[in-house]
C-alpha cells in the first residue's frame, strides 16, 4: 500500500509517500503559497498530481477540521482561503482513492500512537508547544475527538483568570503563559536578541540567571495546565511535541515540577518527549489509512 501524506501549514506543505509500516520513500517540501492567482486547493492539487501514483490519501491541517465530513470548519489565519472547504470531497473525486483529514496536532499525535513513542501506550495526552499550544486525547489507542471534532482544546483553558487577552477572545487562556511564543515574549523583555529558543537555551545553558528565572517561571505555567490535565484525565502518559520540546532539560523540569503539583495516587503519570519531529502530521495522517 502506497500512502500519500500531506502536512498543510502556514509556511511549507509537507508531502511524502509511505508504506503501511510508515517508512517514507519520497518526501518534499514546498512553500504554502504558489502563485498569486490561484487558491491554496489550486496549488496543493497540481503539486499531487506530481506524486501519481498512490492507493489514499492522508491531511493534516492546521485550524478546526470536521474530520467525518472531511471540511475544513475554520483553517489557520495563516493559510487564506480555506474556511468550509470539503477538501475530502474534492480530492476523493479528483484522485479516485479515498482521502482522511485531521487537525495537525490530532494528526501528530495519531503518528505517534501508530509510530511513535506513543505506540503500546495506548491512552495518552499529547500537547503541542509553539506559536499556540494544541492538545489531543488518545484512548485506548484512538483519538476521542469529543462532539463536533474539536476535542483536544488544551491551549485554551483558562489558567489565569482575567489575564492576558488571548488570540481568540477569551482573557487568560494557557497558551498565552505555555507557549513558546509567550517565553520568547517575556525573553525580549530583558534582551531583543531573545527572539528564538535556541539562543534563549544557549544562555540558559551558559548558566544565565535572568535568562534561568524566565525559563523557570515558564515551565511553572507548564505544568500548572498540566496538573490540571491530570486531575482530570488521571493519564499514564503525556507526550509533549514542539521545537522547543527538544530541549531534554525541559522533560526534566516539567516532571519535578508537575510532582510537586499534583495528588500523590495521580504521581505515576510519565511525562514523554514527542519522537517523530516534523514527519508526525503526515504520519499521523497515513495511519488513518493504515491502522
Amino acid at each position: 500500500m502506497q500512502v500519500l501524506g500531506i502536512d498543510i501549514g502556514g509556511t511549507t506543505i509537507k508531502t511524502g509517500l509511505f508504506n503501511e509500516h510508515g517508512e517514507c520513500f519520497l518526501h518534499k517540501e514546498i512553500p504554502t503559497q504558489g502563485d498569486a492567482d490561484e487558491t491554496v486547493l489550486e496549488y496543493l492539487i497540481k503539486e499531487i498530481e506530481k506524486l501519481l501514483p498512490f492507493d489514499a490519501i492522508g491531511i493534516s491541517v492546521a485550524g478546526m477540521i470536521d474530520a467525518e465530513a472531511g471540511v475544513i470548519v475554520e483553517g489557520s489565519v495563516n493559510i487564506p482561503g480555506m474556511d468550509g472547504i470539503a477538501i475530502k470531497e474534492v480530492l476523493e473525486k479528483r484522485f479516485k482513492v479515498p482521502v482522511e483529514i485531521q487537525n495537525d496536532v490530532n494528526a501528530a499525535a495519531l503518528g505517534e500512537n501508530a509510530f511513535g513513542v506513543g505506540k503500546g501506550h495506548g491512552d495518552f495526552l499529547f500537547l503541542a508547544y509553539g506559536t499556540g499550544v494544541g492538545g489531543a486525547i488518545i484512548h485506548q489507542s484512538q483519538l476521542f475527538s469529543g462532539q463536533g471534532s474539536f476535542a483536544g482544546e488544551f491551549g485554551h483553558m483558562i489558567t489565569h483568570g482575567n489575564g492576558r487577552k488571548c488570540n481568540c477572545g477569551m482573557n487568560g487562556c494557557y497558551e498565552r503563559y505555555a507557549s513558546t511564543a509567550a517565553l520568547i515574549r517575556e525573553a525580549e523583555k530583558i534582551d531583543p536578541a531573545y527572539s528564538n529558543g535556541r539562543l534563549l537555551f544557549e544562555q540558559f545553558h551558559a548558566g544565565d540567571e535572568q535568562v534561568k528565572t524566565i525559563i523557570s517561571d515558564w515551565v511553572d505555567e507548564i505544568a500548572i495546565g498540566l496538573a490540571s490535565l491530570i486531575h482530570c484525565f488521571n493519564p499514564s502518559t503525556i507526550i509533549v511535541g514542539g521545537g522547543i520540546m527538544e530541549q531534554d532539560v525541559l522533560i526534566h523540569m516539567i516532571q519535578e515540577r508537575i510532582d510537586d503539583m499534583i495528588f500523590n495516587s495521580f504521581k505515576e503519570v510519565t511525562i514523554l518527549k514527542a519522537s517523530l519531529g516534523n514527519k508526525a502530521g503526515m504520519l499521523g495522517a497515513i495511519s488513518l489509512h493504515t491502522s
